[in-house]
């Protein structure tokens, strides 16, 4: 929190301090504190509350604590479309088709008194003037840490430092790329190995480290509502795809160890491995010295311990592996497309895509208002209707410039190698002296192969 103990860190941004800089560039320093004055200055502008504190173990370190009151963070939910809850879900959940083996998958499960099941709530596209709608008991919490940390992150990509040759020069990503600040980050609530001394604080961070990355809980099921409430929706699908990907790989594991065990048991019974081991068949057949000195010829039954272990793996069983995997590969696929849509569903997370904000470096060169054909709604672009017949024809060229290069390509290889038939036509018979046994592969063919 800050000083005053009730506005809470969203961010936290880092700079060394230029009074204590050990260097003798002056004029880069005083540049890097105007652009860093002027872009906190219009963070203020934009509603949000900054507090310096300098650091206690290195004087020169200075982090600047960004904190979004309720009024930013409810403009920008509804600039950014975040979904937020509308009211509690009643809707009767579906019995799992696993019900009678309870006693089973309550032992992979994680234990409900430590990480309490997340209420499920209707939700809408957060919107200011129907903010009574909302399911909102308590400002602090309405907005979960992961949805504030996304705001203010949205805040300080898009927010001004510098213009230069009527060149907007904005966001934390230049900033922290030139130096002017060390690092940008939001904060955890809490250490991950210890519980936090303060009541108030739900130390998710601790839960999730004892209940889901301990290696004690290495069998249980992942806690997939709380890395979402945690981490966000983004973190939160790929660890659902990671843990489903690992449960159809252990069906894949046991299948495999089954075709290795039965190569491994069947060794001995190789039909080409016998053949190389007896004495009348590998026994017989002289092989080659493997080098050009000091190598003498071996008999082929040398290799009949090497060709035994060879049949574990080219045996019956990786036939049937390889059909089992592909198999596995569309059926892994399937399931999945059907988990995933559970978890959008659960997660509300269907038109998640359409709700992603355009990148602030795009949205800089955006200068230019066009009616959408569409929707008939106004829209920026980078570039006018000339300017993009003019790339349209540029890239265009381009491609037909390296098609006809490769078409012209063939036709002179082509062309190159008729000439060349032609002169070997001529005058290759007339220098075939002494090579009658070789004489019918010398042809003008060979040549210009």
């Amino acid at each position: 929190f800050f000083n005053d103990g009730q506005r809470r860190i969203d961010f936290v941004l880092v700079y060394e301090d230029e009074s204590k800089k050990e260097t003798n560039k002056k004029g880069s320093n005083e540049k890097q504190r105007r652009k860093r004055q002027a872009y906190e200055s219009n963070l203020i502008c934009d509603g949000l509350h900054l507090e310096a504190t300098r650091s206690v173990l290195d004087d020169k370190l200075v982090f600047v604590k960004v904190h979004a009151p309720w009024e930013v963070l409810c403009t920008y939910a509804e600039i950014m479309h975040i979904k937020l809850p509308l009211k509690p879900n009643d809707l009767k959940t579906r019995s799992s088709a696993f019900g009678n083996f309870s006693w089973f998958t309550k032992v992979l499960q994680v234990d409900e008194s430590i990480i309490k099941p997340e209420q499920e709530f209707f939700t809408a596209p957060f919107e200011k003037n129907r903010m009574n709608d909302f399911y909102i008991q308590d400002r602090d919490t309405f907005f979960n840490p992961a949805t504030r940390s996304r705001i203010v992150y949205f805040i300080l990509s898009r927010v001004m430092y510098q213009i230069r040759d009527n060149v907007k020069k904005f966001g934390i990503n230049k900033l922290v790329s030139s130096g002017i600040y060390k690092a940008a980050f939001p904060l955890h609530d809490c250490t991950f190995n210890h519980k936090s001394e303060d009541v108030s604080c739900p130390s998710e961070r601790y839960l999730l480290y004892r209940e889901w990355a301990h290696p004690r809980s290495i069998y249980k099921k992942q806690p997939l509502d709380l890395i979402r409430k945690y981490y966000g929706e983004k973190i939160g699908i790929y660890f659902a795809w990671l843990g489903y990907y690992t449960q159809m790989l252990l069906l894949a594991a046991v299948v495999g160890v089954a075709c290795f065990l039965y190569g491994y048991f069947n060794q001995n019974n190789c039909t080409w491995s016998k053949e190389v081991c007896h004495p009348d068949i590998g026994g017989k057949i002289i092989m080659c010295p493997q080098c050009d000195k000091h190598c003498s010829f071996w008999n082929l039954n040398i290799t009949c311990e090497s060709s035994k272990k060879l049949c574990i793996f080219d045996s019956f069983g990786t036939l049937v592996f390889a059909v089992f995997m592909g198999i596995w590969v569309t059926l892994f696929l399937e399931f999945w497309k059907r988990r995933q849509a559970e978890l959008e569903y659960e997660w509300d997370t269907v038109e998640l895509q359409q709700e992603e904000q355009p990148r602030p470096e795009y949205e800089a060169q955006c200068t230019h208002v066009v009616i959408n054909e569409i929707t008939q709604e106004q829209e920026r672009v980078p570039f006018t209707t000339w300017g993009k017949c003019v790339r349209i024809t540029l890239c265009a060229s381009a491609v037909f410039f390296w098609i006809l290069l490769i078409i012209a390509s063939v036709i002179g290889i082509i062309v190159y190698r008729l000439s060349v038939f032609i002169v070997f036509s001529t005058k290759l018979p007339e220098t075939l002296n002494g090579t009658d046994s070789i004489q019918k592969y010398l042809t003008p063919q060979t040549a210009t192969s």
